[in-house]
């Protein structure tokens, strides 16, 4: 174990002596400026859209690049778990238990906020949870440094960009001090995991101290949720899905007579046209019991997702606003259905 640290320990002195301007693009890239000068850019850009020299000078002078995060945006894709395997790692019966022992000690504040925002309290607790542990674990980047170096490397420059400008604006309204503005390496922020620009959209400062505190204050990061989602459409008391049963010759017959959606993110595009329950039952779907599907009047999409398939409602799509991946809502739903 010394013998591997020592090794690390050198590989790391390796890369840190090698020049940030020096690194190769990837094929099709064009050829990265030299950081300095893209940093003296960004400030032009940050004085334009009215941050103030201050928190301009503060925030960006002696930048350097993180290289780490490059790599890591580079290389996120090549480990891919399936969704039953996904939602097997993440719902163990101790982060399930968790989530129940948090909405308990927390009951009073997800109350009064879950009635104000019309977003229940389970979920509320859910996408906390899935976010951030809890609270346990919410990112170690400096997010400026962090969004500087992605802006910089190219890949997806104008988004991030755009991202590193709200950021700057959060610090220079005050909501954060530079020292303690820290998330992933992606830029996603405090206990809620906001990107800046979501932050400065939906982030709410529930206990009225004059700070959106979705670092270190749970009404704020409770409400801020809640507010995020009643944004992307929540409404309270509905399903946001369930668990079906298909007829014989499963999803593939009755996507290829229905067809996809066209529009959304690409998660949402792997989902059927919305369609009546009534139209489905009429198609053979019923629940995952065997029973005929709720006589209700409401849309659903089929999803097909691993080992099972589910009718996915209107509040499914509202958690695809948070994050865009079947797994990670399937998650949230099937965890906040869990908390009782």
């Amino acid at each position: 174990m010394a013998r591997l640290a020592t090794l690390c320990s050198l590989v790391l002195l390796l890369s840190a002596a090698v020049s940030a301007q020096a690194v190769v693009p990837a094929p099709g890239e064009m050829p990265r400026p030299a950081f300095s000068e893209f940093v003296a850019r960004l400030k032009e850009q940050a004085l334009e859209k009215g941050v103030s020299a201050a928190t301009v000078e503060a925030a960006l002078t002696g930048l350097e690049p993180l290289e780490v995060v490059v790599e890591r945006d580079r290389t996120q894709a090549e480990t891919v778990l399936t969704i039953d395997q996904y939602l097997q790692r993440r719902l163990t019966r101790r982060f399930v238990r968790t989530a129940v022992d948090q909405s308990r000690r927390h009951r009073t504040s997800l109350a009064e906020i879950s009635k104000k925002y019309g977003v229940s309290s389970r979920l509320l607790v859910a996408i906390w949870g899935m976010e951030s542990n809890y609270g346990g674990f919410t990112g170690s980047r400096p997010i400026v440094q962090a969004l500087a170096t992605l802006a910089w490397d190219g890949r997806r420059g104008a988004f991030f960009t755009q991202e590193l400008m709200s950021a700057l604006q959060i610090l220079d309204k005050g909501y954060i001090e530079l020292d303690r503005m820290k998330g992933s390496w992606a830029g996603a922020m405090g206990q809620t995991q906001f990107m800046p620009s979501s932050y400065l959209a939906h982030a709410q400062d529930y206990d009225g101290d004059g700070r959106r505190d979705i670092w270190t204050t749970l009404p704020d990061v409770f409400a801020s949720i809640a507010n995020y989602m009643k944004a992307y459409g929540w409404v309270d008391g509905q399903a946001w899905g369930r668990e079906v049963k298909l007829p014989r010759g499963g999803f593939a017959p009755l996507v290829q007579a229905v067809g996809l959606r066209q529009s959304g993110c690409r998660a949402s595009r792997e989902m059927s046209v919305p369609l009546p329950l009534a139209k489905w039952q009429s198609l053979g779907v019923r629940t995952a019991a065997g029973g005929a599907l709720p006589k209700v009047n409401r849309d659903g999409s089929l999803l097909n997702a691993g080992s099972k398939t589910y009718l996915v409602y209107g509040n499914y799509d509202a958690l695809l606003g948070y994050n865009c991946a079947h797994a990670y809502a399937l998650a949230v739903g099937l965890l906040s259905d869990r908390i009782r």
